[in-house]
């Protein structure tokens, strides 16, 4: 990894305080309040080199952008707030996800995202 700079320090604290997937406009907006001179260009090229080097990592979400969370989490899934765009960790799978499957075939990994209002928006 290159170098410990104050902009990646903010970056970083930005995801350990974040408890959630992050757009790289809000990780821009939270990193400002740390480093007010904090660049867009900054953050797109230190969120490539911590997922580069495994400390972060993308979150596919249907029909938005890419967000990032720390990469060391355990299986999880997500919400996704239709009114704030905000996505949120669900931490437990529906029981019996490999019943919802055809018959005959066998689930090797499943993803699910669930779309809705968060608290602040309902």
């Amino acid at each position: 990894m290159q170098r410990d700079t104050r902009q990646r320090r903010a970056i970083r604290r930005v995801f350990m305080n974040a408890g959630r997937p992050l757009s790289l406009d809000e990780i821009l907006e939270y990193g400002q309040r740390i480093v007010p001179s904090l660049g867009v260009a900054t953050v797109y090229r230190n969120v490539k080199t911590l997922a580069g080097a495994g400390w972060l990592s993308e979150v596919r979400l249907p029909g938005v952008g890419p967000r990032y969370e720390l990469a060391d989490r355990p299986h999880h899934h997500h919400f996704l707030c239709r009114s704030c765009d905000q996505a949120f960790d669900v931490h437990r799978c529906p029981d019996e996800v490999e019943a919802l499957a055809p018959d005959g075939f066998e689930v090797e990994s499943h993803d699910l995202t669930l779309f809705g209002l968060c608290a602040a928006c309902t």
